[in-house]
């Protein structure tokens, strides 16, 4: 697979200060998916001192963590359900037709991975780092029946 294939989100970019001897050391992160739309999908997280070298290094780290997804005809094989730190989400195959029923930053990663029919809940978690890793961990556990 080329590096053209692949489209990149920024899905979150946060202000972080620290406080040092001489002040506050301002800088900033970038949370990055990065799919083709036909089964893979990655996450990056990028900090830089400024936003374009955050996206950027987030960008590289995506494109590093692809993981592969199984997809048939449009959706996924069989309901599934992950947990991760405080996110639980549930996953569902959908008719065709249907489109994508997600919230947030899960929706994102959906689209990325290229499912077009699916139902998702998410619970507990609105962290959407945690959400994003959950959603993943939950693609990377489906098997072909």
């Amino acid at each position: 697979m080329t590096q053209g294939d692949f489209e990149e989100r920024v899905v979150q970019i946060k202000r972080v200060s620290k406080k040092t001897k001489g002040g506050n050391s301002i800088g900033f992160t970038a949370l990055v998916l990065s799919g083709n739309k036909t089964g893979s999908i990655g996450l990056g997280l990028g900090k830089a001192h400024d936003v374009a070298s955050a996206i950027k290094k987030g960008m590289s780290a995506a494109r590093r963590n692809v993981v592969e997804v199984t997809i048939i005809d449009g959706t996924i094989p069989h309901d599934v359900e992950n947990k991760f730190k405080a996110s639980i989400i549930f996953m569902k195959p959908a008719p065709k037709g249907s489109g994508i029923i997600a919230g947030g930053a899960v929706r994102d990663v959906l689209e990325l991975a290229g499912i077009r029919d699916i139902s998702a809940k998410l619970l507990k978690s609105n962290n959407k780092s945690s959400t994003i890793q959950c959603a993943i961990g939950a693609l990377q556990r489906l098997r072909r029946r």
